[in-house]
């Protein structure tokens, strides 16, 4: 199920603006995904824990948002180092660990957590609504934001659905294995889910239709010129930048 448990808060990044939060979450991480020295890259995430400590979030909480990572990076730590044929620093038999193998590594982990920590978070500290009003605001397309909105809210009931539909599988005798009867069985537990999904997506959109939908959201949120707002993103903007050109002026 998705988690809303940051989305409510009193810490000065809830109490900024959203449009402004995702440019400087977009911003920050397309610079921190295109540099390539270590050092510049552990100051983006030296950067991403202070917006979580502004963010209010706890080490648990930011541990818990870095677990999908784990084994991605541990497959990452475990390839990457015997890959390369230059540079090596260790053999034990036909395995060589090389030093531009981890280096890489280095640089894919340091990246991976200070991306996701950024968007936790800037991003995941905002309601979806939210969410899709600042898009709107930035001229995302309005489709785009329609879409995104429509996942978002429904991607939970689907997944009741599904678990319903297998609940009613497992009652009528069904144990999944390895077999081509379970294969049929997910099969047909996929189609049935694509079809209720469509037949219920064509049912909330008439209803939404008799209810004057016109394409468009629109919300009730209104962002005051706040002085916070200008410090935040004038200080982040600063900050990214400069990592930027000393990255490639001056190493």
């Amino acid at each position: 199920m998705i988690d809303h448990s940051l989305e409510y808060g009193s810490s000065p990044i809830h109490k900024l603006d959203p449009a402004i939060r995702v440019v400087i979450a977009g911003f920050l991480s397309v610079a921190g995904a295109l540099s390539q020295h270590l050092g510049i890259i552990s100051c983006y995430l030296v950067l991403s824990l202070i917006l979580c400590a502004l963010a209010g979030l706890s080490l648990n909480q930011a541990a818990g948002r870095l677990k999908p990572l784990f084994w991605f990076l541990v497959m990452i730590w475990i390839f990457l180092p015997l890959t390369f044929s230059q540079d090596i620093m260790a053999q034990y038999g036909w395995i060589t660990i090389s030093r531009a193998g981890i280096e890489l590594s280095a640089r894919i982990t340091l990246k991976a957590v200070a991306i996701l920590l950024i968007f936790s978070a800037l991003i995941t500290t905002m309601p979806v609504a939210s969410l899709g009003a600042a898009l709107h605001r930035l001229k995302v397309p309005d489709k785009m934001v329609f879409l995104l909105l429509m996942t978002y809210r429904y991607i939970a009931v689907i997944q009741e659905e599904y678990h319903r539909l297998l609940r009613a599988a497992r009652f009528r005798g069904f144990c999944p294995g390895t077999n081509i009867h379970s294969y049929k069985t997910y099969a047909y537990l996929a189609g049935m889910l694509f079809v209720r999904a469509s037949h219920r997506a064509r049912r909330v959109y008439q209803a939404m239709l008799c209810r004057g939908f016109s394409q468009k959201f629109h919300t009730l949120d209104v962002y005051a010129p706040y002085g916070l707002n200008s410090a935040f993103f004038g200080a982040m903007a600063a900050a990214g930048t400069a990592l930027i050109l000393i990255e490639r002026f001056w190493i």
